[in-house]
């Protein structure tokens, strides 16, 4: 049975146009490892009032997402990022886990 999670990131001020712009570009070899881990249906939404991006996906059960950040393609994905919004001192997007409240029967 696939997994649905939603985590919330945030945007330097001023820098919505250029997160979108290079999500417009995302690596294809980021995607294909993403696809690969056993993530589909991934989006992200902004809220232009707080920064705040709210990211949603599906993973399989046999994911494995946990290993993504070991690889070099996310590592440079999150180091490419890294002036848009906020990381930790490795690059790491600041995430914070979101818990679904509803859902629709």
């Amino acid at each position: 049975m696939a997994e649905r999670i939603a985590f919330r990131m945030t945007l330097h001020p001023g820098q919505a146009i250029e997160y979108e712009k290079r999500h417009d570009e995302i690596f294809p070899e980021l995607s294909e490892a993403l696809k690969n881990a056993g993530v589909s249906d991934y989006s992200i939404w902004h809220d232009p009032q707080s920064d705040h991006l709210f990211g949603i996906l599906t993973r399989t059960d046999d994911h494995t997402l946990d290993a993504l950040p070991d690889t070099e393609i996310m590592k440079r994905w999150w180091a490419h990022m890294a002036d848009v919004m906020e990381t930790d001192a490795n690059n790491v997007p600041t995430q914070v886990p979101l818990k679904r409240v509803f859902l629709l029967p």
